[in-house]
């Protein structure tokens, strides 16, 4: 697996938690970025598993 993939699912997670934080608590801003960093962390999976497929995994 390549270290993308996990780097990306961990931005996802954390953005999550940001954007859950965020609508919680009525902070537009800290959604905002939850929400980019969720985004950043599916397009970095996503080169991970490119990755990986030219690898032949």
């Amino acid at each position: 697996m390549d270290k993308d993939r996990v780097k990306g699912a961990g931005n996802q997670a954390a953005g999550a938690v940001k954007d859950a934080v965020g609508k919680a608590t009525g902070d537009a801003k800290l959604q905002a970025e939850g929400k980019a960093q969720k985004s950043a962390g599916k397009l970095q999976n996503a080169v991970g598993g490119l990755k990986d497929a030219a690898r032949g995994k």
